[in-house]
């Protein structure tokens, strides 16, 4: 058992004090667990994501907020992290929430974690709603083993570099993602992963326009060019056993993705050179690569000649 940590029920370190990461509802606020409504009403300081948006949870739950409020946001998280240990250390109990779900994943809270348990705090979770977990459970992909990669890389280059990363991936895969940049995330997973690999996109999860999309992930591409709303979570089966072909399998699955994206743009009137260059733009790919798959697709096994 590492310094500041006790047994059940027991009491740690540093003059008593408890760090609490507590599970906000993701969308409806009677969601609420009993324990986190007291936790608010009883918390000596409450460290919030976004100070507004607790004060309307508190009040659709009845609770008056007696502690004192300390915005913790991603841009301040480094900079706040030492007064929060500071009233730890001087035993007073702090409760850590996030706008939605739990702190840490995805949302600031790990650097007070960290620094809390360095520093012998007790620290506990109050569990509850979770998007991450909530999207696997809907999505009917294998949830015996996933992966959570979080918001993917914004730069079209970063991002199929870590796509074609994750290619051969066999665990179930969850990533955030907004709706703004939805359609081109998809896109580009198909692009990297294949245009038949399953998916689900999970939209406003718990809430009243809840909407589960299934499909393969060119089909979910072609419908979040609608442009979808709300929060999202994206769920994507993991690399079948036949795929699992190291980087060259990889490779030549992103080629061929990017070479029927010039076909399809083509068919709608975009001249060649115009679309190589456009996918390979968009993808993050050579453009040479992108011509070489238009012009040489991959060719199956030598085919044995044709008896005379």
């Amino acid at each position: 058992m590492e310094r500041g940590e006790t047994g059940t029920g027991g009491t740690a370190e540093a003059g008593g004090a408890t760090l609490t990461l507590a599970a906000v509802p993701i969308g409806r606020p009677e969601d609420a667990s009993p324990r986190l409504a007291a936790a608010l009403g009883a918390a000596p300081v409450v460290a919030a994501e976004d100070t507004r948006r607790l004060r309307r949870l508190a009040a659709a739950l009845g609770v008056r907020l007696t502690g004192r409020l300390v915005s913790y946001y991603d841009a301040v998280e480094a900079a706040r992290t030492p007064g929060l240990l500071a009233d730890l250390v001087a035993g007073r109990d702090v409760l850590l929430v996030t706008d939605a779900g739990l702190p840490g994943i995805s949302d600031p809270g790990y650097r007070l974690v960290a620094a809390a348990a360095a520093a012998g705090i007790r620290v506990t979770v109050l569990p509850g709603p979770s998007a991450v977990t909530a999207a696997l459970a809907v999505s009917g992909l294998p949830s015996d083993r996933f992966c959570f990669e979080g918001f993917p890389p914004r730069r079209v280059r970063e991002q199929g570099r870590r796509f074609a990363e994750l290619a051969d991936e066999p665990r179930t895969l969850i990533f955030f993602e907004s709706p703004r940049r939805l359609e081109a995330t998809l896109a580009g997973l198909a692009a990297a992963f294949g245009a038949g690999r399953r998916a689900v996109v999970c939209r406003e999860l718990t809430k009243t326009h809840e909407e589960v999309r299934r499909g393969t992930l060119a089909e979910l591409a072609a419908w979040a060019a609608a442009g979808p709303l709300g929060e999202i979570t994206i769920v994507v089966a993991g690399a079948p056993e036949r795929a699992r072909g190291g980087a060259a399998g990889a490779a030549s699955e992103i080629a061929a993705a990017a070479a029927a994206e010039v076909t399809a743009r083509v068919r709608t009137g975009t001249s060649r050179k115009d679309a190589i260059a456009a996918v390979a733009r968009e993808r993050g790919l050579p453009r040479r690569d992108v011509y070489n798959a238009v012009v040489r697709p991959a060719a199956g096994p030598p085919q044995a000649p044709a008896p005379s």
